[in-house]
Formats: structure tokens, C-alpha cells, sequence
């Protein structure tokens, strides 16, 4: 007859499966959100699916942020439909990453922050984090930018001052927080419809060539021989599958109360990983629509290469014929800059949680995350003016092309590991997918900093 002491040590040994860690999880991911969310246990498909439904729009606001916006603008108008290819590419390979994350974090109980510090030694996992905070800067960089854009072609508010406002979206998150995580979701699928309806408007005015999207869709060399192509490819891919979303994705499934035994565990895998997949399918077309836009209303016009935000505010209304279209633009850039705002905020509260075991204040949190992206785009605009940030946008997306091996890897390794996963571990077939996306991103990457280093020699 077991004792009340070693039953109990059962259940939390059951509530920890699988082995394969060192040390116990500590707090979990956003703890005040942590199994919040009922998952309606029993009832039909459709209920089911609609309670996990939203962490995969949180992760699909990646495809729409600002920074995912200059490198398609400039990819479009200077290459056409070309780099469709890289927007699919990229795409697919969300698709499959944000999905081996729901079911890590499902099986394990983990967010990939919390993973990295039980897996690697101190020096590693503080260096891993060093690079998950830079990441988190780059994409609040580019929101930042995006957001003060957003309100200049709206409200005529100087850029400088724009980057300045964009602090106090703090209170925008702490109202949501406060009210639910079902409010958080909400707001961003709102935003989210807001962005597609924009862009919708949009390519209806620039009446793309079918054909020639279709086209653009089809893999050609010269992304890989064509440097200046590879580098906006490598802005698309970082813009897409970012590396704050991975450790996003890994916590926030976790707001969902499912059952902690093998059947609830893989039904809860089945709808996350459909909540993620439709999402990012969804996302994939806005995202796409961005690059058409551009190629229609700039590239089949003959106007040029157009990297800045503001230019191509101002050339829409001429070349499309429709004074609509210039605010369609700053409106769907406005929401694409506060939804943004909010899943940047999560990733910094999970990563630094997870990495240090350290949890700071929401709002100083966000003033410290904000700050130092404020600063330096602040001082980029006084300096080189409104053309300075629109380069600082691409280079942003760029830098977390550069981070992404750093997330990737650990992921497919954790998710590979029999001891961590169980009979959860995914199909043979998704981790060689994984494991080749890993070492092509590794590639590219290395390839970019080569040329980078030819050119400067």
C-alpha cells in the first residue's frame, strides 16, 4: 500500500512527462495566463477547434509586421513577382517550425526558453539569450519605425515624435492582459482583418497580372546568384519565420487548460497544430499581397525601386488613380504596427522568464524593450532623416534572418530527442523537413555574411 507522500510524488512524476530534463520547469510561461483558457473537454470538433483557436494569429502577425513590409515593398518594386518564391518558401517552412513548437511545448510543459536553459550549459544558454533579446530588439525596431510611419501618413505627426508615442502602447497591453487572454486574440485577429481588407482594397485598385503571380510562385536560380535578390529573400525569410515567434508560439499554447493525460495531450496537439496551420495559411496571402501590391502598383509601372514606406504612400494615389489607396496603406500599417506591438511584448516576457527565471514588471518590461528600439531609430532619423529608417527596416528583418539559426536549431533538436518527446515525438518524415530548413536557413546565412565580407574586403 503506497503512502500519501509517494502517490503524490506519482502524480507530479506523471505531470512532468516526459523525462529527459535536469531541472523541474520553475513557473510557467506567462504565468497570469497560464490554462486560462477552457478547452470545452468532450464537446464536438468544431467547439474544440474554436478554443484552441488564436495563439497561431498571434504567431501570423510576424508575417505582417512592418519591417515584413519594406523588404516586400523593395523586393516587389525592384524584382517584380520573383520573390514570391521566398514569400511560399518561407511560408512552408512556418508552417511546419510553428507546429513541431505547439507540440514541444504541449508535450513537455516548456516554453523553447526554458528548454534552452535545462539543455545547455550557463554559458550557452546566456548566450542564446543575448541573441533571443537581440532578435526581440530587431522586431520592436521595426515596429517601432512602422507604427511612427503609420501615424505620420495618417495625422501628418512628425517621425521623430511618432517613435516617441509608440512608448505608450504599454497601456494598450496592460488593458488587454487585464481583461482575459480570449481579449489579447481578439485584438490582434481584429487588426489582422483590418490589415487583409486593406490590402484587398488595394490589389483590386493595382489589378496584378494573374498570370505573372502565378509565375512568381515558381523557384528560380538567380534568388541564390543574384545577391541584392538574396538579400531581400533573407529580409523575407527573417520577416516571416521569426525567431521571437518560435519561443511565442512555445508559451502561449500553454493558455489552453487541456488534460495533462496521452489523450488529452494529443488532441490538444491535433487542434493547435490546425489553429497554427490556418492561420499562417491565412497569413501567407496577406503577406504575399504585400509583394504583389508592390510589383503591380511600382514595378509594372515602371516607377522604380521604392524602399521607403512614406514614397510609397505618396506614389499609390498617382500610379493606382485612386486617393483611397494612400490610406488603405497607413491604416493597414497602423494595425500592423500595434498588433505587432503586443506578441513582441509576450516573446520578451517568455524569453527573459525562461532564460533567467526572472520576471519583471509588464511595464518595465516593455519601457526597456521599447527604449532600445526607440533610441536608436530616433537618433538614425535625426540624423539621416526619413530615408536613414526605412533602411534600418530592411536591415531589422535582416538581423533576424541572422538570429534564426539560433532558435531553429535548438527546436529541431528538442523535438527530435526521444527522452524529452516520448511517443509524442513527430513523424520521421517532419523532423528531416525540420533538419533540412535548419541547415538551408544556416546556409543562406552563411552565405549572406560571406558575400557581406567579399564586398567589404
Amino acid at each position: 500500500m503506497t503512502s500519501q507522500g509517494e502517490a503524490t510524488a506519482a502524480v507530479r512524476r506523471d505531470e512532468r512527462l516526459p523525462d529527459g530534463f535536469n531541472d523541474p520547469v520553475g513557473e510557467p510561461s506567462l504565468v497570469e495566463s497560464h490554462r486560462t483558457v477552457d478547452v470545452a473537454h468532450g464537446a464536438g470538433f468544431l467547439r474544440r477547434f474554436a478554443a484552441f483557436l488564436g495563439p497561431g494569429f498571434l504567431v501570423a502577425v510576424g508575417y505582417m509586421d512592418p519591417g515584413n513590409w519594406a523588404t516586400s515593398i523593395a523586393g516587389g518594386s525592384e524584382f517584380g513577382y520573383t520573390l514570391l518564391t521566398a514569400v511560399l518558401l518561407s511560408s512552408l517552412m512556418a508552417i511546419l517550425l510553428q507546429a513541431l513548437c505547439a507540440r514541444f511545448a504541449i508535450v513537455t510543459g516548456r516554453d523553447l526558453a526554458q528548454a534552452c536553459r535545462d539543455a545547455f550549459p550557463r554559458p550557452v544558454a546566456y548566450g542564446l539569450w543575448v541573441l533571443a533579446e537581440l532578435a526581440i530588439i530587431a522586431t520592436d525596431l521595426a515596429e517601432v519605425i512602422g507604427t511612427a510611419i503609420g501615424l505620420q501618413l495618417l495625422f501628418g505627426l512628425p517621425l521623430v515624435w511618432g517613435v516617441v508615442i509608440t512608448a505608450l502602447d504599454v497601456f494598450l497591453i496592460l488593458y488587454l492582459q487585464s481583461r482575459g487572454f480570449r481579449w489579447v486574440e481578439a485584438f490582434i485577429v481584429t487588426m489582422i482583418l483590418v490589415i487583409a481588407i486593406c490590402f484587398v482594397g488595394q490589389l483590386i485598385l493595382a489589378e496584378p497580372s494573374i498570370a505573372a503571380v502565378l509565375g512568381g510562385f515558381l523557384p528560380t536560380p538567380e534568388i541564390v546568384t543574384n545577391d541584392r535578390m538574396l538579400y531581400l529573400a533573407l529580409g523575407i525569410l527573417g520577416a516571416t519565420v521569426m525567431p521571437h515567434n518560435l519561443y511565442l508560439h512555445t508559451g502561449i499554447v500553454q493558455t489552453r487548460a487541456y488534460r495533462q493525460d496521452t489523450a488529452g495531450k494529443r488532441d490538444a496537439i491535433r487542434f493547435a497544430t490546425l489553429d497554427s496551420t490556418v492561420a499562417l495559411g491565412f497569413a501567407l496571402l496577406v503577406n504575399a499581397a504585400i509583394l504583389i501590391l508592390a510589383a503591380a502598383a511600382f514595378y509594372d509601372r515602371g516607377a522604380g525601386v521604392v524602399e521607403d514606406l512614406t514614397d510609397a504612400h505618396a506614389l499609390l494615389a498617382p500610379l493606382l488613380g485612386a486617393s483611397i489607396a494612400p490610406i488603405l496603406f497607413a491604416v493597414a500599417l497602423l494595425a500592423s504596427g500595434l498588433a505587432s506591438t503586443v506578441t513582441a511584448t509576450m516573446a520578451g516576457q517568455i524569453v527573459m522568464q525562461g532564460f533567467l527565471r526572472l520576471r519583471l514588471p509588464l511595464v518595465a518590461r516593455r519601457l526597456i524593450t521599447r527604449g532600445l528600439a526607440i533610441i536608436p531609430a530616433a537618433t538614425i532619423i535625426v540624423i539621416n532623416g526619413e530615408r536613414g529608417a526605412a533602411e534600418l527596416l530592411v536591415l531589422s528583418q535582416v538581423i533576424l534572418s541572422l538570429q534564426l539559426p539560433f532558435a531553429v536549431v535548438p527546436l529541431v533538436m528538442f523535438s527530435s530527442d526521444r527522452r524529452k518527446m516520448g511517443d509524442f515525438r513527430a513523424p520521421l518524415w517532419v523532423l528531416a523537413l525540420a533538419a533540412v530548413i535548419a541547415v538551408l536557413i544556416v546556409g543562406l546565412n552563411v552565405k549572406l555574411v560571406l558575400d557581406f565580407l567579399a564586398l567589404g574586403a
